[in-house]
């Protein structure tokens, strides 16, 4: 089969390798009809995730359908399709019964990362009957690949960690897919003001069709004195980390009002300063999350139902076979205006 497999910091290649077979009796090999690429996978190119080895297939997300089913699979069969969620949970250890499926001590985020991932023909799903979600008939596949991580990332580590509540004022650093999840999300909760901040003009753009309140452009330096103004000099209740580097992170810092919230979400790969000289009186939390994905049921009756539409965030269609050009546009997405890509296999 065809897979994208990383090479080492840089480096990937389309490759031909075997098909994944059933390991354990709780595995399901899932044909992948649509994955994508996600901004996690550029970190791990960068170097970023030492857990993620050379000559791992990468990829945690799609939809497919399954091709085997181990025997002990009770929920799903072949022929069923389903949805991949990027977090794989055994459903039984005492994170998974807390509901912090990302720490499952068998589990966690592996696919694509110390496991091969979907950006494959097939793939092999561990803990299938906990780690699959059926495909509602007349669902759009495309509509539910933005399910299998960045909408449940968005909302988990986002809105719910960042304490979204109605009335509220919210500022998201970072235009990209998963700032664009968040800002989605979150207006589940009726926040009254969203601030959208991004050096990217078109993705700011983007932002206001998707009910941003007011963008910035943190170009220039002064992003932290634009939110000040539009906040009348109080900062925002809750800043959202949706980049991964120390610049975005420090902003959010600069941006929180007493009493506030920051949400990371972001992957870091190098050290943060923390500055409580100045915020250590400030009554601030901060907030770290890998995605549960324990939300993911939520939101796939809110697409069902049109209350939310993940496809506003496809901009771009390519096949297996183009998925190094696919790569190349969604890492130039300033100049590509990529922000979620459909790879069909």
């Amino acid at each position: 089969m065809k897979a994208l497999v990383y090479q080492g910091p840089g480096q990937k290649a389309l490759e031909e390798r075997p098909k994944p077979t059933i390991a354990a009796p709780t595995d399901a090999i899932v044909k992948v009809t649509k994955t994508t690429i996600c901004g996690t996978d550029l970190h791990i190119l960068k170097g970023d995730v030492a857990t993620c080895a050379p000559g791992r297939i990468l990829g945690h997300e799609g939809v497919g359908v399954v091709e085997a089913a181990g025997t002990g699979v009770a929920t799903f069969k072949p022929g069923d399709r389903v949805l991949i969620s990027c977090i794989t949970a055994c459903g039984r250890c005492d994170y998974c019964r807390k509901g912090m499926y990302s720490h499952c001590t068998t589990g966690g985020w592996i696919l694509g990362n110390s496991i091969d991932g979907t950006q494959a023909e097939f793939v092999r799903i561990p803990y299938a009957d906990t780690s699959l979600y059926r495909v509602p008939d007349g669902a759009d596949e495309e509509a539910l690949v933005m399910l299998s991580d960045i909408l449940p990332t968005g909302f988990e580590c986002g809105v719910l960690n960042g304490k979204v509540q109605p009335g509220s004022t919210l500022a998201i650093v970072g235009a990209g897919p998963i700032g664009l999840a968040a800002l989605l999300t979150a207006q589940f909760y009726s926040p009254s003001d969203i601030i959208m901040i991004d050096l990217d003009d078109n993705r700011l753009e983007v932002s206001k069709r998707f009910g941003a309140t007011a963008t910035v452009n943190s170009s220039d330096g002064k992003a932290a004195e634009q939110v000040m103004r539009l906040t009348g000099g109080r900062g925002v209740d809750t800043a959202i980390e949706a980049v991964g580097i120390p610049a975005t992170f420090n902003l959010c810092e600069d941006l929180v009002a007493a009493g506030g919230t920051i949400a990371n979400i972001g992957v870091h790969g190098v050290k943060v300063d923390l500055h409580l000289e100045r915020l250590w009186s400030h009554n601030v939390t901060i907030t770290t999350r890998l995605v549960d994905t324990v939300s993911t049921p939520m939101l796939l009756k809110t697409v069902q139902s049109k209350r939310i539409d993940p496809t506003q965030l496809i901009t771009h269609h390519f096949q297996l076979d183009q998925i190094i050009e696919a790569y190349d546009t969604f890492g130039k997405a300033a100049s590509t205006k990529a922000l979620k890509l459909i790879i069909e296999t």
